[in-house]
C-alpha cells in the first residue's frame, strides 16, 4: 500500500493442556510453550510493530511462588526485544543453576516465563501513544488468586467516555480515559463481584478460606461475567484475558468486525488473530483452524475444558474488509484467492481506460501487498487476450498462414516490476519542503521497460491519503515517459473514517473527501456542507442509536467516476506530462471477491454499531469548526 496504514493489533494465546514433563520428554524442552508464542507473534508483526508484550501464568504453583510473569516492549523491535528479555533471564538461571537442566518440576518452581497459559500482544499506536504504559497486556493485581486479570486486544471502543462514567458510577476511580483501562476494569469488577459471590456461597457450604479457593475456581463462571461486562459495549473487538488461577478466554465482537481465529488438539489450545498463523506454527491444515464466532468467546477453564459460548446476540456479520484487502497476511488460502479476485474484477474498467489496447500497455504494481491482486489482474487479461486471439483465428481461419498464426500467439500481456520501494529511506526532516524531496524519493523505477506510446497500468491495495500517490509515485513513472498511467485501486474509494482499529480518524485527510469538496465548490453546491453540519450538529447530544449519518450527503450529487476523476486531476501537477487515470474497485465487486468479510463502512458509510454514525458526524463537525482532533 502507497499510503501506510497503521493498524492495532495481533493477539496470540496458548494454552497447554498436558504436564510440563511432557513436552520435555515429546519436543525436547518445558519452555515449548515460550517458544510456540515467539513464532505466533512473529508471524503477525505485520499486525504491529509500535510495541509488544507477553505474559505467562503457571498453574497450581504453592502459595509465595511467582506464578505471573510479564514483560513488554516499546523499542525499535519490540517482538525480539521482548524474547530476549525472556531468554537472557532464563539463560541467566539456568547458567546459575545447572541442576535444573533435567529437573521440570524446578525448572518451573524457580524460573520466569515458563508455564502452561501464555498471551502475547502486538500493537501499533493509534492515539500516537507509544508508551510502555500504553503496550499490552495490562495487569490488574490481586491477592486472591482469582482476581488478577490479564487483558490484551485488537479492539477499538467508540463510546470510551460512556464506558469511564459507567465506572465513575461503579465507585471507581479509572487511572485514565482509555478503552483498554476502561473494558479491563469493567470485567475486574465484576470478577471481583463473582468471587466475592462465591466465596460467600463456599461460606455457607462449610468449607474453610483455604478450602474456598479451589471451588470458587471451578465455579467461576466466565461466560456470566464477560455478559455483565460487555452490555454498553461499542466497537469492534477480539480481547484475550488470563485469570491467575488458570481460566482464559478469547471474547469477539457481534459484527464479528475483528478476526479471531482458534485450534486445539490434546497437546494445546491456540488463539491467534489470523489463520495461517496457527496453520504454520503448529503445523495443521486449514480446515481444522476454526474462527470465533462473533458475539461469542473461547473459554479454557483451569480445567482444560474448553467451550464457545455465546455473550452478546451476534448481529448481521460485518467482518472487516480491510483483513481481506491489505492487514492479514496474503498466506491464508482464502485470502490469497480472495486477493487475485479483487484484481480479475477490476479489469473491465482498466480496459475501458486504455481502450482496450493490451498490446501498448505494461502492467505493473506498487510493492508489496498489491503483488496478489496484481497476479489476478494479469491474469484476467491474458483471458481477455486469449478471447481476442480466438476470435481473430476464427474469423480469418480460411485465410491465416502459419506466419501470421505464429505473430498472432507471440502477443502476450506486458508485465514489468516498475516500482521499487527503497525500504530504508526515512524521512527524518520535519521541515516541508524537505520532507516532500525526500517522499519524492520513497519508490525508485526500472528504466527502459516504457516506451513512450505505453499506457502504464499499475496496481494499489487502496488509495487513502493519495499523498505518496502525488509526491512519489506518479513522478516517478512519469519519468518513464509513458502515453498514460493508470493507477489501479483494488479496494474502492475511502470515504468515511474508521472507528474499530485501523488509524483513519479525520475526514479531511481521505483524498475522496477532498475530492467530493471540491466538486462541489466547482458545481456551487458548498451549501450542502453547510446543511450537512447543522444536521450532525443537531444531533450531537441524541443517543447513539438515535444518530444518523449525514455525511453521506457530501457524495450523493457525484457518480464514484466523478469523484475518482477529481481525485486524478488532484494527484497530478503541470510537470507530469502523461494523462493521468484512477479506477476504484466497485463496492458491489469487493463483496464477490470478499464474500465473508462485508464490513464496508469505510467505503459506504454503514457503520455496524450505532457509535459509527457518531464518530462520522463527529469528525465531520471537527473539519468544518477546524478542531485538529480525533473523532473517538
Amino acid at each position: 500500500m502507497s499510503d501506510a496504514l497503521k493498524h492495532e493489533c495481533g493477539i496470540a494465546l496458548v494454552r497447554l493442556l498436558k504436564p510440563l514433563e511432557y513436552y520435555k520428554e515429546k519436543y525436547g524442552t518445558a519452555f515449548y510453550g515460550i517458544q510456540k508464542m515467539y513464532l505466533m507473534m512473529e508471524k503477525q508483526h505485520n499486525r504491529g510493530q509500535d510495541g509488544a508484550g507477553f505474559a505467562s501464568i503457571k498453574l497450581d504453583v504453592e502459595a509465595g511462588q511467582r506464578y505471573i510473569s510479564r514483560v513488554r516492549s516499546n523499542h525499535s523491535q519490540p517482538i525480539q526485544d521482548v524474547f530476549a528479555q525472556i531468554n537472557d533471564r532464563i539463560n541467566e538461571e539456568m547458567t546459575a543453576h545447572p541442576e535444573y537442566a533435567n529437573d521440570v518440576e524446578k525448572q518451573k518452581a524457580n524460573i520466569p516465563y515458563i508455564g502452561e497459559l501464555f498471551l502475547g500482544h502486538v500493537r501499533y499506536g493509534t492515539f500516537g501513544k507509544n508508551s510502555i504504559e500504553s503496550v499490552h497486556p495490562f495487569l490488574r493485581q490481586s491477592n486472591w488468586m482469582h482476581r488478577n486479570l490479564i487483558l490484551a486486544g485488537n479492539f477499538n471502543m467508540t463510546n470510551v467516555k460512556e464506558l469511564f462514567e459507567n465506572l465513575v458510577e461503579l465507585g471507581q476511580h479509572p487511572k485514565e480515559m482509555a478503552d483498554t483501562v476502561t473494558v479491563m476494569e469493567k470485567i475486574g469488577h465484576f470478577l471481583d463481584k463473582e468471587v466475592m459471590q462465591l466465596y460467600q456461597d463456599c461460606k455457607q457450604e462449610g468449607y474453610s478460606k483455604r478450602e474456598a479457593s479451589p471451588v470458587i475456581a471451578e465455579r467461576l463462571d466466565i461466560a456470566k461475567i464477560l455478559a455483565r461486562s460487555a452490555k454498553n459495549l461499542d466497537g469492534g473487538y477480539a480481547m484475550a484475558g488470563l485469570l491467575g488461577h488458570g481460566d482464559a478466554f478469547v471474547f469477539r465482537d457481534p459484527a464479528g468486525i475483528r478476526p479471531a481465529y482458534f485450534y486445539q488438539d490434546d497437546e494445546v489450545v491456540v488463539v491467534a488473530s489470523e489463520r495461517p498463523v496457527i496453520q504454520t506454527v503448529f503445523n495443521v491444515p486449514f480446515e481444522s483452524v476454526q474462527e470465533i464466532s462473533p458475539g461469542n468467546a473461547l473459554i479454557i477453564k483451569k480445567s482444560g475444558k474448553v467451550s464457545m459460548e455465546q455473550i452478546l446476540e451476534p448481529t448481521v456479520k460485518k467482518a472487516c474488509s480491510f483483513e481481506r484487502i491489505y492487514f492479514s497476511r496474503g498466506s491464508d488460502a482464502e485470502i490469497y484467492q480472495e486477493r487475485k479476485n479483487l484484481g480479475k474484477l477490476i479489469l473491465p474498467a482498466v480496459l475501458k481506460s486504455i481502450d482496450s489496447d493490451t498490446d501498448n500497455t505494461v502492467f505493473s504494481y506498487i510493492p508489496n501487498t498489491a503483488e496478489t491482486s496484481f497476479y489476478g489482474l494479469v491474469e484476467a487479461a491474458q483471458d481477455f487476450l486469449n478471447q481476442r486471439k480466438n476470435n481473430y483465428i476464427l474469423e480469418n481461419r480460411n485465410t491465416l498462414t502459419a506466419e501470421t498464426l505464429q505473430e498472432l500467439l507471440a502477443v502476450k500481456i506486458r508485465t514489468e516490476k516498475v516500482a521499487i520501494k527503497d525500504a530504508k529511506l526515512r524521512t527524518f526532516i520535519t521541515e516541508d519542503s524537505s520532507r516532500d524531496d525526500l517522499v519524492a524519493h520513497v519508490y525508485d523505477v526500472t528504466y527502459g521497460v516504457i516506451k513512450p506510446t505505453d499506457n502504464l497500468v499499475i496496481i494499489d491495495d487502496s488509495i487513502v491519503r493519495g499523498t505518496t500517490l502525488k509526491m512519489s509515485i506518479i513522478k516517478m513513472m512519469d519519468r518513464l515517459k509513458p502515453k498514460r498511467i493508470v493507477i489501479v485501486s483494488s479496494a474502492p474509494q475511502i470515504r468515511y473514517p474508521d472507528c474499530y482499529g485501523i488509524d483513519m480518524a479525520k475526514l479531511e485527510g481521505l483524498v475522496a473527501f477532498r475530492a467530493a469538496l471540491a466538486l462541489l465548490k466547482e458545481r456551487n453546491l458548498y451549501h450542502i456542507v453547510d446543511e450537512v453540519y447543522i444536521k450532525c450538529k443537531a444531533q450531537e447530544n441524541f443517543a447513539d442509536t438515535d444518530v444518523i449519518n449525514y455525511v453521506t450527503a457530501i457524495y450523493d450529487q457525484f457518480t464514484p467516476e466523478e469523484v475518482s476523476d477529481k481525485i486524478a486531476e488532484m494527484l497530478s501537477s503541470p510537470e507530469i506530462n502523461a494523462e493521468v487515470k484512477i479506477i476504484f474497485q466497485k463496492v458491489e465487486d469487493l463483496h464477490i471477491a470478499c464474500p465473508k468479510n462485508l464490513g464496508d463502512w469505510y467505503f459506504t458509510g454503514d457503520y455496524p454499531t450505532p457509535g459509527g454514525n457518531r464518530v462520522v458526524n463527529r469528525a465531520f463537525m471537527n473539519f468544518y469548526e477546524g478542531k485538529d482532533a480525533r473523532a473517538y
